[in-house]
């Protein structure tokens, strides 16, 4: 009976045991689970990332813990230490300390009204530019539901690149998306401008004038000069059809009033940009979201994925 007893008792305690280790391994997956919604808080870029939390352990100091995460990458993992305060309410990297403490369900609420926010946002640049884009040369479907509105200079190679995943974005979707191109000459690029007025005076005459200049302009950059944009230009627009003599009052003679209307509108346009964010090149907007720089194809498929639904 006393043997009964005592392994009764045994397993009781055992029992306990679990329960407690069990509680405080829940307890410590809470706080990680914490910890992690409000790093992507923090870093809007681990958003997307296969990110994995570490154990959490004391560090030896008073109130302070240690931890890690580890960011899954094309490079592999890469692992990244912290400290963070007992309460949760300072954790330090490299960077200045940030409050860890808010819960995740109060973070998922203001990821929320971040999200409806950028919406509107996006709602509302997507009006603006489309009103500012009425007429311009287009590419791909004309009454396709995506818009793309780039914002580009001739003469910036980033730019070029930009341009060459502009065309494997038509390539992939086709009827679905179409692309407007506004000006941004960069003033450190000197026959940008010039580029950009000469482009635009063709295409107020033919859309596929337009865009053969863009062609022609992002293929040959390391040809052109401020000397000869505007022979190359004329080279260009061979084979296009329109009236050259209408071209050069209108790209050459900057007394002309069609100049000035054409200098107007490329300065116009870097405002409209400027106003939106663009400050470098190439900078894009699918449906009024902002893709800023050369980015790959994977950037813009799940905006127009989004913007196909909308």
């Amino acid at each position: 009976m006393y043997k009964l007893r005592r392994t009764t008792t045994l397993i009781a305690l055992a029992a306990l045991v679990l329960s407690v280790f069990g509680a405080a391994a829940a307890v410590a997956d809470e706080r990680s689970d914490k910890i992690l919604a409000n790093l992507k808080l923090q870093f809007q870029q681990l958003r997307d990332l296969d990110v994995t939390m570490g154990e959490i352990t004391p560090s030896g100091f008073e109130g302070l813990d240690q931890g890690s995460f580890t960011v899954q990458t094309p490079r592999g993992p890469q692992p990244q230490k912290f400290f963070v305060s007992a309460d949760d309410t300072q954790l330090f990297m490299t960077s200045d300390p940030f409050d860890v403490s808010k819960s995740k369900a109060d973070i998922d609420a203001q990821l929320a009204d971040e999200a409806k926010a950028q919406a509107e946002a996006a709602a509302h640049r997507k009006e603006e530019l489309a009103a500012a884009s009425s007429g311009l040369p287009v590419r791909g479907n004309p009454d396709a539901k995506v818009t793309i509105v780039e914002f580009s200079d001739f003469q910036c190679p980033y730019c070029a690149r930009g341009a060459t995943t502009v065309d494997e974005v038509l390539e992939k979707y086709g009827s679905d998306v179409k692309v407007v191109f506004k000006h941004f000459p960069l003033d450190f690029h000197p026959w940008a401008r010039p580029a950009a007025i000469a482009a635009h005076c063709a295409g107020q005459q033919k859309g596929e004038a337009f865009w053969a200049l863009h062609d022609k302009y992002f293929a040959n950059q390391k040809e052109i000069t401020p000397d000869n944009v505007l022979a190359k230009t004329k080279e260009f627009l061979a084979g296009t059809g329109i009236d050259m003599a209408a071209w050069a009052t209108c790209a050459e003679d900057k007394e002309s009033d069609k100049y000035k209307a054409a200098d107007a509108t490329v300065s116009a346009d870097m405002a409209l940009g400027q106003k939106h964010g663009v400050s470098g090149t190439p900078g894009f907007f699918v449906n009024g979201r902002f893709v800023n720089g050369a980015q790959p194809l994977t950037a813009f498929e799940p905006l127009i994925a989004e913007a196909k639904n909308d």
